[in-house]
């Protein structure tokens, strides 16, 4: 009888549940037991249709690897990505390495709006990853943290982070249009409100189910337009209003485009991996060419 057998092994009885799941739902019969010899669990199916079931395991595992970093919010039904913290990280490392004085990371990346005039458009993105001091830099982690993981959430980790990338880069190069003088400035508050742009729009993925929804996509979107004038609008010392207008209007935009990109795409973890190592590569290639 064992040799017309064919077993997958799982880490767990829970993980063999899931995937006896997985396999029912392809049509394949399954049978779960724990072996003797080692205390290991395992799936029991027919050879035939091992080849099928070891596709159907491995797909369902690449679906959910994200899931451990992907958290739903008690009592809001909300995903926060924690993943975001890496980003934020990687702000800290580049003003600590500023800071330092090792490198002089603000003449070559800060935002000149007659240098990208001129021709240097990286700074419209290297400006994103600097700051004044450490209490500007605590203030967009501590709001940024909160805003681009539950971005990251709703859209996918890769989608999320480049579309803020590029939206907080839109807020700058908002400065472009109507200023004849030279505008300076640093700052990840544009990429942190473009943030709040994709997730004022994102109610608007219920627009298929039917009346009900309309009241939840009013909500969401007034509810994304009042914490901007909470957050974006304060005035002070280092608040840059129009690279918070600019950066919000932009994640609004790409948010609808995310919104309205068809299904298959939008659960494309292949296309989300692949716009997250965009992002990577859009950071670095404008600091390479703002440090050459």
């Amino acid at each position: 009888m064992e040799i017309n057998i064919a077993h997958i092994t799982a880490r767990s009885e829970k993980e063999a549940m899931d995937w006896s799941l997985v396999l029912a739902s392809q049509g394949i019969e399954a049978f779960i037991d724990c072996a003797e010899e080692d205390g290991r669990w395992r799936l029991r199916i027919s050879p035939a249709e091992f080849e099928r079931a070891q596709s159907a395991i491995r797909l369902y595992r690449l679906e959910n690897r994200g899931r451990v970093w992907r958290q739903e919010l008690r009592w809001t039904g909300l995903l926060f990505d924690w993943r975001a913290g890496f980003w934020f990280c990687l702000l800290i490392a580049l003003h600590a390495l500023n800071e330092s004085g090792r490198a002089s990371l603000e003449a070559a990346g800060l935002m000149s709006s007659d240098a990208v005039r001129a021709g240097e458009w990286w700074r419209l993105f290297t400006a994103i990853t600097l700051h004044a001091d450490w209490v500007h830099l605590a203030g967009n982690v501590s709001s940024g943290l909160v805003l681009l993981g539950l971005a990251m959430g709703s859209y996918g980790a890769g989608r999320a982070v480049l579309a803020s990338f590029l939206a907080g880069a839109g807020g700058n190069a908002l400065w472009l249009f109507g200023h004849a003088e030279n505008h300076l400035s640093v700052g990840a508050s544009g990429m942190v409100m473009g943030a709040l742009g994709l997730l004022a729009v994102h109610s608007l993925s219920l627009r298929h189910h039917g009346a009900a929804a309309a009241q939840l996509i009013v909500r969401g979107v007034l509810a994304g337009l009042l914490l901007f004038v909470m957050l974006g609008l304060n005035r002070g010392p280092r608040v840059d209003i129009v690279a918070h207008l600019g950066g919000f209007v932009s994640g609004c935009l790409l948010g609808l485009v995310l919104v309205l990109l068809p299904e298959r795409w939008t659960k494309d973890h292949r296309l989300d991996t692949a716009a997250g190592l965009l992002c990577l590569a859009l950071g670095v290639v404008t600091w390479t060419l703002a440090v050459r």
